[in-house]
């Protein structure tokens, strides 16, 4: 595995591994809440989907078409009906289940999230920005990082997708970085899922409100 991919990979082993107290210290300290606009000037918080998993793709202008891609087949991968929904369902589609899941509890959702990394626009050429995102996606919204926030504070490459997974109480699990194969595109959808059944003990687990950073 290439050190700028999943460089958080260990990380996850040692955290699936942890006892519930050791997660929970970690989940007090580390919840983010993302906040963007898309193309429409919606707002959009990271923190309005928590409990579930939430997977920020983003990119600079060079990295954006392989970024939409590896997002299209992430989204499609955990909601497998969007695959023949029309342009205006494709992301409403419902989540694909987990084999063994308890009945009569919801499975966590998957949110796949194209986000484009803009910083090069100039204040002024903000709305001529959003007005191309939203003739190229007028269905699908592209959450829009002209502060380049996301590469400030997770890291990234250019020219190549990022990758973002935050669990279902908000907390940044692990980084992706350059061209995802298919052996890697495996990886990262069996950690989305093992996010997912995490969320089981974590539902459980009394603790407090955390503090966002």
């Amino acid at each position: 595995m290439p050190p700028t991919r999943f460089v958080l990979a260990a990380a996850f082993a040692v955290a699936f591994a942890a006892v519930a107290a050791d997660r929970k210290a970690v989940a007090d300290d580390r919840v983010v809440n993302v906040a963007l606009e898309d193309q429409f000037r919606n707002r959009h918080e990271t923190l309005r989907y928590r409990g579930d998993v939430v997977v920020l793709v983003y990119a600079e202008r060079k990295g954006a078409e392989a970024s939409l891609e590896l997002g299209r087949r992430l989204h499609v991968r955990f909601h497998p009906s969007a695959a023949q929904a029309a342009a205006g369902e494709w992301s409403r589609q419902p989540v694909v289940g987990l084999a063994g899941w308890p009945a009569g509890i919801a499975p966590p959702d998957v949110h796949v999230v194209p986000v484009a990394c803009l910083p090069e626009v100039p204040k002024a050429l903000e709305p001529v920005a959003r007005s191309r995102f939203r003739k190229e996606s007028p269905f699908v919204p592209v959450w829009l990082d002209f502060q380049d926030t996301l590469r400030h504070r997770f890291g990234g490459v250019p020219d190549a997708p990022n990758v973002v997974l935050l669990d279902t109480l908000g907390r940044p699990q692990g980084v992706s970085s350059g061209h995802v194969d298919d052996t890697e595109f495996t990886e990262l959808a069996g950690l989305i899922d093992r996010l997912r059944w995490r969320s089981l003990e974590d539902r459980t687990a009394a603790a407090p409100p955390a503090t966002i950073r």
